[in-house]
């Protein structure tokens, strides 16, 4: 907290007011943490587990106090969701307009973060160890998984609501004839071919059995 006093007496000549207190805080460093998220990415790179991590080790890695590890992150699995984010995609953008195209863009996002992930072998390994970690996977569904189901939802919901969609199928149960398929080859068939235009078959064939009508 710094004591700031007015430098010039108000125009009538009465004496300046008290002081006021006014809180200043350190603005968070960017760099640090950057320069933290890549010291965790390394460690892992060089072999070791996320088990075997401390926000210690990980700070000396960093060349910051364990303070500064702290001061972002409350603990281990606050910053490890974050390095898990550092490697993975965004959820796209929706245009908006069509709930085919919207629907074909969220598919789309899953084939390419699989080939993403089928030549990453980074990407590999942290996805694979914190799935060994139950807070982090957790933490990791209900955050970054989630907002992404939410945002099929929304346009599934905007289809029934248009009229585009059928209104008898549970939701949830859509979301998954239309993003089923291409999870299933990406996670569950590794070797399964991942070609240019398979999103756009899987969403085309799908909406032709749950298209309002039907």
């Amino acid at each position: 907290m710094t004591d700031i006093r007015a430098e010039t007496a108000p125009g009538d000549g009465t004496p300046p007011g008290p002081s006021v207190r006014v809180a200043r805080g350190r603005p968070r460093s960017a760099a640090a943490d950057t320069a933290i998220i890549e010291a965790v990415l390394s460690l892992l790179e060089e072999g070791a587990t996320i088990a075997e991590l401390s926000m210690e080790r990980i700070a000396r890695a960093a060349g910051v106090g364990k303070a500064t590890v702290y001061r972002r992150w409350a603990g281990k699995n606050a910053l490890m969701l974050d390095v898990m984010k550092s490697v993975d995609e965004q959820t796209p953008r929706l245009a908006g307009r069509s709930v085919r195209d919207d629907l074909v863009t969220c598919v789309e996002f899953i084939r390419r973060r699989a080939l993403v992930k089928r030549s990453s072998a980074l990407l590999r390994n942290v996805i694979a160890q914190a799935q060994n970690e139950p807070e982090l996977w957790a933490a990791y569904h209900d955050t970054v998984i989630a907002a992404r189901r939410a945002q099929v939802g929304e346009v599934l919901r905007r289809g029934v609501r248009t009229g585009e969609l059928r209104a008898d199928i549970d939701p949830e149960l859509l979301g998954d004839l239309f993003l089923g398929p291409m999870l299933s080859r990406s996670m569950l068939r590794p070797d399964a071919a991942l070609p240019e235009g398979l999103s756009e078959l899987i969403v085309d064939a799908v909406l032709q059995g749950v298209r309002a009508g039907n």
